[in-house]
């Protein structure tokens, strides 16, 4: 990080250094002095340590890398740190084409279609580096570009950013209760809301009563889907007006995602059918672009055969326990063996394994390095049988209360919008 009582030169300097020392290659810097123009190079090596270097050859027309700066700079000298070009041989079409315009006899042009035309052929313009040593060279002045894992992450939120023509609906199962089912359907949700602005909710549909209103904030009702189907008629009519959803759902007031609640009814004596799963999806679809389903553990219940039936994407959740993982194997190939949509959708599945331990276990390093070494071996053991697997690393926020988004740490952040972008690579 740059040390505000340093000059601006002086800084850059160090970050040159720190930069040869990330890269392992000396630095090469091109400075200008704006006032009598003359120009120089030289390069810095890790210890920061200047050495007079020759001009790179690099042929007109080739781009390079480099960042400027003039003010704040000593004398009004400008500075460019620059990677060398790659020399490329003088193109051969170039001299073809003079020879071709010198020479009386050749063809006139003739007059082409303005359709066979077009003037917008300049790339995006890359917008500078904001993270690491090249983002703090930028808020200096010096435009970097972006690491690799700077344009990946810009990469992923451009994935989850998209919009479908239609809405989309997400399944996350596992038969076995303590997979992450809940935890994944909550951080799909919220990204998927952050990043593209469309509507998203995230609909319980365990058969009795699930535990995904229990890690979400409530609103200022117990409404349910027992109540939303009950008032399907009414939310589906012409004069509906797209407010009245509110009145059923619980809005997550920083993610910005709703959630509908499973029967919280203490007797237990209703599961949902999978004609309501039809009508409750009719309603969702009314009013969200995006529908996160989490799930019963019983692949038998007639809401989660329906369930599938409705989706577009599957997601398996698997946490660092054996149990858990075979649990997921046996999910998928239940739905393989039951070909048509149910295999496609167990080919196409991305599994999310996830490094959180048993909460009845130690979370000591010992403890976390093992759940590390097992989600790597779990990862593996999906990866050719599925289009996706993406691990998550242990986070305590991830274990008890409510989830939110912004209470993750950095990494985990970073690991679930990898996820969520693979999950909208199949939408």
């Amino acid at each position: 990080m740059a040390d505000p009582g340093k000059d601006p030169f002086t800084t850059a300097l160090a970050l040159f250094a720190a930069a040869a020392k990330d890269t392992g290659e000396e630095t090469l810097v091109h400075s200008t002095d704006e006032t009598t123009g003359t120009s120089s190079w030289f390069s810095v090596d890790a210890d920061g340590l200047m050495t007079v270097a020759p001009a790179p050859e690099q042929h007109p027309g080739t781009p390079s890398q480099a960042a400027s700066h003039t003010a704040g700079t000593p004398a009004g000298r400008r500075v460019q740190a620059e990677q060398p070009a790659t020399v490329s041989p003088t193109s051969g079409s170039t001299a073809a084409a003079a020879t071709k315009d010198a020479d009386p006899t050749s063809e006139p042009v003739t007059r082409r279609s303005f359709k066979e035309t077009s003037f917008l052929v300049s790339e995006p313009v890359l917008e500078p580096a904001t993270q690491g040593w090249r983002g703090t060279l930028t808020r200096l002045g010096f435009r970097m570009d972006p690491s690799a894992t700077e344009l990946a992450e810009r990469d992923d939120i451009r994935t989850v950013s998209r919009h479908w023509p239609g809405p989309r609906t997400i399944a996350v199962v596992n038969r076995k209760g303590g997979a992450n089912k809940t935890p994944t359907v909550v951080m799909l949700s919220a990204i998927l809301a952050r990043y593209s602005g469309a509507a998203t909710v995230a609909w319980d549909n365990n058969e009795s009563q699930g535990t995904l209103g229990w890690r979400t904030e409530k609103g200022g009702h117990d409404h349910s889907v027992l109540d939303l189907i009950d008032s399907s008629q009414t939310l589906l009519s012409p004069s509906a007006q797209a407010a009245e959803i509110a009145r059923f759902v619980h809005h997550q007031t920083s993610d910005k995602f709703d959630v509908l609640r499973s029967d919280e009814n203490d007797e237990g004596d209703h599961e949902v059918t999978a004609e309501e799963v039809d009508i409750a999806h009719q309603v969702l679809t009314r009013y969200y672009r995006l529908i996160v389903m989490d799930s019963g553990n019983t692949s038998r219940a007639a809401n989660w055969r329906q369930m599938i039936q409705h989706t577009n994407q599957l997601v398996v959740p698997v946490t660092a326990i054996e149990d858990r993982a075979e649990a997921a194997r046996l999910t998928l190939q239940t739905l393989e063996s039951r070909g048509g949509h149910d295999a496609e959708l167990a080919r196409n599945a991305v599994v999310i394994v996830s490094e959180s331990t048993d909460a009845k276990r130690s979370i000591s390093g010992e403890a976390l390095k093992r759940a590390k070494d097992e989600a790597r071996r779990i990862a593996e053991g999906f990866a050719p049988h599925v289009r996706a697997v993406v691990r998550i690393p242990y986070d305590p926020a991830l274990i008890n209360g409510p989830i939110r988004y912004d209470a993750l740490q950095p990494a985990t952040q970073r690991a679930w919008l990898a996820a969520a972008a693979a999950v909208a690579k199949g939408l």
